[in-house]
């Protein structure tokens, strides 16, 4: 499928910005961008994972974002769907609307969005670009055995609960950015980090095909995303807030109404939280290590369809809010 752009500059056409930004290679496609549309075959024995996120300027992103990590971001956050069902990435199409052409801006969103394709694999096979209100979406196509695919349904009472990474510093600095905490510059850079240029957990959601029975990327915040598991799986849970990850930045604050907020329903995290039997409990530690990425046991899934939150000594608590959602 072409992409189409409504040129608000004369000096360039349309063929040659598509061109200059946004044509790479694509040998894993039976054909690319250039035609009505893409071919794609997956791998023999394989089906196709397929997700689309959008990212709305003023909803997801600040109008002076910097181009080069939002174009990271705007892929960055469907790998990690990818990463949740345990899919090997191939290509992705990519929809951008934009109120004008500014080159500046196209290369560094497009080099940002190309260095994280070639991190991982993708190929961009086509997309559309129009004039409009600044919108990013991108569709991406995984590949994954039917029978491992990990999906939300999966956990089984007596499983152990686990994330990846820390949870809380995206949300800890937009609400920096919001006026709704100051924190010093270097607190700040380390949660910026988070919000702008999320790492997707890819090889985490390879490494645990055959040892997760359940998984969800956190992008809505840990309580909302987990919830989709319980619903999911028809089960309940027990949930530790002193277990879960946060940076030492957010540690300062978790006992503030603020700090619990951004941890358990903030969002954005883009880690992966999934349900492993017990048993599994060291071969999930055996993958931290040979991954290098810090994996924390959080909780239990149970009978029922609760989500009983406690405190450090053991005495439920009830969150001030459940996670993001974008019509509440």
């Amino acid at each position: 499928m072409p992409l189409h752009l409504l040129l608000a500059s004369q000096n360039m056409s349309e063929f040659d910005l598509i061109k200059r930004y946004f044509t790479r290679d694509t040998p894993g496609a039976l054909l690319g961008v250039g035609d009505d549309a893409a071919l794609l075959q997956p791998s023999a024995g394989r089906v196709l994972a397929v997700s689309s996120d959008m990212l709305v300027c003023g909803t997801h992103f600040y109008a002076d974002a910097d181009p080069y990590l939002l174009g990271h971001k705007t892929l960055a956050v469907n790998l990690s769907d990818l990463a949740a069902m345990g899919a090997v990435p191939r290509w992705a199409t990519l929809a951008i609307a934009m109120p004008g052409v500014d080159e500046v801006w196209l290369a560094q969103f497009s080099a940002g969005f190309f260095a994280l394709a070639e991190a991982h694999g993708v190929e961009l096979v086509g997309g559309d670009t129009t004039r409009g209100p600044l919108n990013l979406c991108v569709t991406i196509f995984g590949e994954v055995q039917a029978a491992q695919a990990l999906r939300r349904g999966g956990a089984q009472s007596g499983d152990e609960i686990w994330v990846s990474g820390e949870l809380g510093n995206a949300a800890l600095a937009l609400a920096h950015l919001q006026g709704r905490v100051v924190l010093p510059e270097d607190d700040f850079a380390v949660c910026a980090s988070a919000l702008y240029q999320p790492q997707p957990r890819v090889a985490l959601g390879l490494a645990l095909l055959g040892l997760a029975t359940s998984a969800i990327d956190v992008s809505d915040g840990l309580l909302a995303d987990l919830g989709h598991i319980l619903e999911c799986s028809q089960l309940g849970a027990v949930l530790d807030v002193a277990a879960v990850p946060v940076s030492t930045v957010l540690r300062s604050l978790i006992d503030s109404p603020l700090g619990r907020q951004c941890a358990l329903s903030g969002g954005d995290d883009y880690e992966l939280c999934f349900t492993v039997p017990a048993s599994r409990h060291d071969a999930v530690l055996r993958v931290s290590e040979q991954l290098a990425l810090p994996l924390t046991r959080i909780g239990r899934i149970v009978e029922g369809h609760d989500c009983i939150i406690r405190d450090a000594a053991g005495n439920p608590i009830n969150p001030e809010s459940g996670g993001y959602d974008h019509f509440r």
